[in-house]
């Protein structure tokens, strides 16, 4: 876990404003958690992406306790997840959830904690469910939270171990107040021979409005044509 070297932590802004992943939370949807969006599916997408491309969405989300709005609210679905399900239900693509070996916890304080240590430690988060290769797929959509102005630990696990070589990727976050956070930076430098493409972040209070912003996106990056 300590092979990698330290990486700094912005611990005011993580400890700020009475909450840890503020800024960076996969908050909860500016809607009640019973109406959210179901979760992401490989089933059933309405239209396909560009002729011969394959798209690949690999995404990390975390429901229970999450921010919203400087305060807390419990989501039955993360945020990550109900935008991975608008794009399913868009675009011709399949579908990783990346799940973690060592859930992280439903309450959002401990939380907070265990991504202190694990950004502080540069650790590597154990996935129960590790892709062995992404050989077939010609765009890679990685989704995931922002917490503390950065994806969780896991996501650099998940790309560290596959082969990112003449690939696009495309950054897809939900935030508080991040946007994007180090993701670009930090794909680009874990994803070496890797293409970067237009990221997308969408603030987690307002996820449960995001289809037209989510849409406008997929048809940006060439991946919704009709």
């Amino acid at each position: 876990m300590n092979r990698h070297p330290r990486r700094a932590v912005l611990r005011g802004a993580l400890l700020g404003a009475g909450a840890a992943l503020t800024g960076c939370s996969d908050s909860p949807a500016g809607a009640p958690a019973s109406s959210a969006a179901a979760p992401a599916s490989a089933s059933g997408p309405a239209a396909t992406p560009q002729e011969g491309k394959a798209v690949l969405l690999a995404y990390f989300s975390r429901a229970g306790e999450n921010y919203f709005n400087g305060g807390r609210r419990r989501l039955t679905v993360g945020n990550t997840e109900v935008v991975a399900g608008m794009i399913s239900r868009l675009i011709g693509c399949d579908v990783h959830r990346i799940e973690a070996s060592d859930p992280y916890p439903d309450d959002y304080r401990p939380t907070v904690e265990r991504n202190v240590r694990e950004q502080n430690e540069g650790a590597r988060p154990g996935i129960a469910n590790p892709l062995t290769s992404i050989e077939r797929y010609d765009t890679v959509l990685l989704g995931s939270p922002i917490w503390n102005v950065r994806a969780p630990m896991i996501m650099t696990t998940l790309v560290e171990g596959l082969d990112f070589t003449g690939k696009t990727i495309h950054p897809l976050t939900t935030h508080a107040m991040s946007g994007l956070g180090t993701t670009e930076r930090d794909y680009a430098a874990s994803c070496p021979g890797a293409a970067l493409g237009e990221g997308l972040a969408i603030r987690g209070e307002e996820v449960a409005d995001a289809a037209p912003a989510v849409e406008a996106w997929l048809r940006r990056i060439g991946l919704l044509t009709r």
